[in-house]
């Protein structure tokens, strides 16, 4: 791809980048001339804002079948974006700065740089997809089917993907391998241990959503159970914030448990501090505080802001809410774990 970018630089004598779909940089040539901000901020943070993607996907840029001029602005240089197009898929963008030099007949000189471009991006897409649905079956047989080939230590991965936006997974580490789901709504990823938390990461920042990472295997075998677990985490990644926006297996505490509850069991559970949420005033979120604080009055007191008797206050009337007695401590786990059901049994919150 770089080759290609200083090609084109060269043929066109103009300042070039090749961006993927999400506008993240993959090459760039010598920058010649005037750049603005926008090129800048490109070539330093190797991706454009969420402000300069709408700007330029405004002018139908991810379904264009050619070259799209686009109007300078004050700040801004005007640019040509050629789509790289293959299959009838658009992988990614050219860019150039336009000084009123590229002609069309110019720029077809260099479709067969665009095409070669395309094609790369294109087989690099597809080297990333593998039937891991199957390779994280439980059943070993359709393991085997699925034709998946590798090498321990691994991470599976669950990733919510977002209507509308598409990640560009070839620009992942290689040896990291996705299949997204029929309806596009989780994205299943393997990955070597050791760039897991790279990956979930920059995954989680492609489509602006929710991740969640299980535990590792040493044999690829095996990632069938830290798929499991990637889904758990998930979920807690999508419903606590403290785990959000990229869950961990590891790091998920008690709710490696509660997580992985029917919906119906977690209901019953969170039922039990039912009324404390009905009662508002953030008594729920001072009663969990306290608990959490393994009901140290002061340290919970100076967490909330508020004075200790305002504390005593409000706990003696989540016992009267919920008659349970919080100087006994089957009582106390009871309406903690209630607590933390009660996060993970509503609507998905905002990540």
């Amino acid at each position: 791809m770089q080759d290609i970018a200083d090609e084109i630089a060269r043929i066109l004598d103009a300042s070039v980048t090749l961006e993927d779909r999400s506008f993240n940089l993959l090459a760039y040539g010598a920058q010649s001339g005037d750049i603005d901000t926008v090129r800048q901020e490109s070539i330093l943070r190797r991706r454009a804002t969420d402000e300069v993607r709408a700007h330029f996907e405004a002018y139908g840029i991810a379904t264009a079948e050619g070259p799209v001029r686009i109007p300078g602005l004050p700040g801004m240089l005007g640019r040509v974006c050629v789509p790289l197009r293959h299959g009838g898929v658009n992988y990614g963008y050219l860019w150039l700065l336009d000084s009123g030099a590229l002609t069309d007949e110019r720029l077809a000189s260099v479709t067969p740089l665009v095409d070669r471009a395309a094609a790369l991006l294109a087989h690099e897409a597809r080297g990333r997809h593998a039937r891991l649905r199957d390779f994280f079956s439980a059943d070993s047989a359709t393991r085997a089917a699925a034709g998946v080939e590798a090498e321990g230590p691994v991470v599976a991965m669950a990733v919510r993907t977002s209507p509308g936006r598409a990640a560009a997974l070839w620009t992942l580490p290689r040896g990291v391998l996705a299949e997204p789901a029929p309806d596009e709504a989780l994205l299943a990823v393997l990955a070597p241990a050791s760039q897991a938390g790279e990956v979930a990461r920059r995954l989680q920042e492609m489509y602006g959503t929710a991740a969640g990472a299980g535990g590792v295997r040493d044999d690829a075998e095996e990632a069938w159970e830290s798929w499991r677990e990637a889904v758990v985490a998930l979920r807690v990644a999508e419903h606590v914030e403290r785990h959000a926006p990229v869950a961990t297996w590891a790091d998920l505490g008690v709710y490696r448990l509660l997580a992985r509850l029917a919906h119906r069991e977690l209901a019953e559970l969170a039922a039990e501090s039912a009324a404390l949420t009905a009662a508002g005033g953030g008594l729920a979120a001072t009663v969990e505080e306290y608990l959490d604080r393994s009901g140290h009055a002061g340290e919970t007191a100076g967490r909330l802001g508020v004075h200790r008797q305002t504390l005593y206050y409000r706990l003696r009337k989540a016992e009267r809410l919920t008659g349970l007695d919080l100087a006994d401590g089957e009582n106390r786990l009871l309406l903690h774990l209630s607590l933390k059901a009660a996060a993970i049994t509503g609507p998905p919150r905002g990540v």
